[in-house]
């Protein structure tokens, strides 16, 4: 059983910067293809960023393209997502997620989920 643990949400004014965490426990980190989702009230949960096949590809939401960072320590099985230059947007809860299907940006191409973390940001 693979589970998904987010921590690091938060409350930051805009401008402002924080990161979340995502640990995986069950089976191996790095077995894994794995992305950050959101979902902001009364909206639908999005893509936010995700690895590729190779470690050092990366894919980011246009939203969030030069703001936020997706990185991961398979030591650790820790993933992370760095947010800069945060928005009032950018409120939402933020989810990790787990899968086969590397760089996807469906929520289909993920099968385990996080039960997210609170990122509001103010104005």
């Amino acid at each position: 059983q693979v589970q998904l643990v987010e921590s690091g949400g938060g409350l930051v004014q805009a401008g402002g910067s924080l990161r979340v965490s995502c640990a995986i426990s069950g089976r191996t980190f790095s077995r894994y293809a794995m992305g950050w989702f959101r979902q902001a009230p009364g909206k639908e949960r999005e893509f936010v960023a995700a690895f590729g096949w190779s470690g050092g590809t990366t894919y980011y939401a246009d939203s969030v393209k030069g703001r936020f960072t997706i990185s991961r320590d398979n030591a650790k099985n820790t993933m992370y997502l760095q947010m800069n230059s945060l928005k009032p947007e950018d409120t939402a809860v933020y989810y990790c997620a787990a899968g086969a299907q590397y760089g996807s940006r469906a929520l289909s191409g993920y099968d385990f989920w996080g039960q997210g973390t609170q990122v509001t940001v103010s104005s």
